[in-house]
């Protein structure tokens, strides 16, 4: 297998270079434009390709992406993160903010002809992502009751107020999933179910052909609940592993548009200087992404707080910022995006500083041995591109100035979600999404009711009783001048304990042909199902 999807790589990396060569930039631009018009067919990249096509089992950025457009939530978000209709036409809440009733749309039918009900969100809800979603689980164990009024009615209660709940419905966080495909199922089968191959959503895109290593191919569902759309017939996201090749494809209009990952950030100027191109920095809202480079806190010496932030003194992220990013993202000062709700702006990083940070080492009894080395730790670059090697690079530059020598380890994408869910490193690079509020995106990395073996938890171990009480505070409180409080002070705790380096807020560029129309329309940009992306 591997075998074959590298032979296919190299295919795909041949075939975009032999275009180049053979065709004038301009005439391939107009010609492939067309071609694609008349067909109807939308070609865009994934970077790197996800592992799986269904979201709750995977939670990658990529997989999101692609299976935004198979599956849908009940809800999608504006990009002032207010509430839209999704598979839901219309939602109330009780005055005691208790009671969440939602009004599903009517004519929906499943990619398998099968139609959609309430059962179905009942299902999704209370059984496969309370199962498989760690970071849904911990939200939805507040649900008292979630039942089925009838075929077109949702009731949810809570046990308590709960502020930030209406957050949770988009589909890259509670993805509507087919009852009659997972019924009956403990989570190792739905994780494993062999229907995940042939995933069943109620999108506007139903997948039609996965060549692994060289392309997805999604097509239209013809029974899409919202008539008339979507205006494409075909959404291919082609995989191409070389940085250099993807440039070539979107300037050659072979593709027609890029997302995150597949051009490298030094790149992005020369598209903002194109006027053939858009370069769209919105729809992040809702994520809110934050860079960190994660510690294993189990692994000697990670354990000790002054080493921790002896290595955070090490990076320089104004110098990441500019020139490695080239200007795209902010340089982190908290564990709490700007981005997000009640980012606290007093709260700073301590300075750049080589010399403190030797100091630092030195006081934690980590001398130098005679080859200048303090010590030694494994670190797992993340497989998402050049952009990122870079950074790792960078990373392993500045500890060995410390005299910390870090051993690279080369994985995919796959095999870096699962070594890190199984504590299997020392260091690796990660960004997650912090879901607009703390409660739902930033919480989950530092309580230790959540040190699990799952990705995307508490897998570095961090565990301070104070942090986990006044996260408790903020997810129980219904007044935001209390949580707003609670969480202030967990970030002045946090960066004094600094259980993660926290690097950059992250601005992914959607670049695409300026000709097309209602690419990023929400605050959840090219997750979105693109059921109204068209060509000009």
């Amino acid at each position: 297998m591997t075998s074959r999807i590298a032979a296919s790589r190299r295919t795909v990396a041949k075939s975009v270079a032999a275009a180049l060569v053979a065709t004038p930039f301009g005439t391939m631009t107009r010609q492939a434009w067309a071609q694609a018009r008349r067909a109807g067919t939308l070609t865009t990249m994934i970077t790197p390709e996800p592992p799986i096509l269904v979201p709750g089992v995977n939670n990658q950025g990529p997989t999101l992406i692609v299976t935004g457009k198979i599956f849908e939530g009940l809800l999608t978000y504006n990009q002032k993160l207010e509430p839209q209709p999704g598979l839901a036409q219309s939602w109330s809440i009780d005055a005691a903010g208790t009671t969440y009733t939602f009004n599903l749309q009517t004519g929906v039918t499943w990619h398998d002809g099968k139609p959609f009900s309430a059962d179905d969100v009942v299902f999704s809800i209370m059984k496969f992502h309370m199962e498989l979603s760690p970071r849904s689980r911990a939200i939805f164990q507040r649900i008292d009751t979630c039942v089925a009024k009838d075929a077109q009615t949702v009731e949810i209660r809570l046990k308590a107020p709960f502020e930030p709940f209406i957050l949770m419905f988009d589909v890259t966080t509670c993805a509507i999933v087919a009852k009659h495909v997972y019924d009956g199922m403990d989570a190792a089968a739905m994780r494993n179910a062999p229907a995940n191959q042939t995933p069943n959503g109620t999108g506007p895109f139903k997948l039609a052909e996965w060549q692994r290593g060289n392309f997805i191919r999604l097509a239209k569902h013809d029974k899409y609940s919202q008539a008339g759309k979507p205006l494409l017939d075909e959404l291919i996201y082609r995989v191409i592993p070389d940085s250099n090749l993807r440039g070539v494809a979107l300037q050659t209009g072979q593709v027609q548009l890029a997302g995150p990952n597949d051009i490298e950030a030094f790149d992005v100027p020369r598209y903002q200087a194109d006027q053939n191109f858009k370069v769209d920095l919105d729809g992040w809202q809702y994520y809110g992404p934050l860079s960190w480079i994660e510690l294993n806190h189990r692994s000697k010496p990670l354990g000790d707080a002054r080493v921790r932030r002896a290595l955070s003194m090490a990076i320089d992220r104004n110098f990441v910022v500019q020139r490695l990013w080239f200007g795209v993202g902010k340089a982190a000062t908290s564990p709490i995006s700007s981005a997000t709700r009640f980012h606290d702006p007093s709260v700073r990083l301590e300075a750049f500083s080589e010399q403190a940070a030797n100091a630092l080492l030195d006081e934690a009894g980590l001398r130098r041995g005679a080859d200048g080395t303090r010590f030694e730790l494994k670190f797992m670059g993340l497989p998402y591109g050049e952009i990122w090697n870079r950074l790792g690079e960078y990373i392993r530059q500045q500890f060995g100035k410390l005299g910390v020598r870090l051993v690279a380890e080369s994985v995919d994408a796959g095999t870096w979600a699962r070594k890190l869910a199984e504590w299997d490193y020392d260091v690796t690079v990660n960004f997650v999404y912090q879901w607009g509020d703390p409660t739902l995106g930033v919480e989950r990395t530092y309580v230790s009711t959540n040190i699990q073996k799952i990705a995307f938890t508490n897998t570095g171990g961090y565990a301070n009783p104070r942090v986990d009480e006044l996260f408790k505070v903020a997810r129980e409180s219904q007044s935001a001048d209390a949580r707003r409080a609670a969480f202030a002070e967990v970030q002045k705790i946090l960066v004094q304990d600094m259980p993660q380096l926290w690097l950059m807020e992250l601005a992914f560029p959607t670049i695409h042909d300026r000709r097309l129309r209602n690419v990023i329309t929400g605050g959840t940009g090219v997750h979105a199902g693109f059921a109204d992306v068209s060509f000009g």
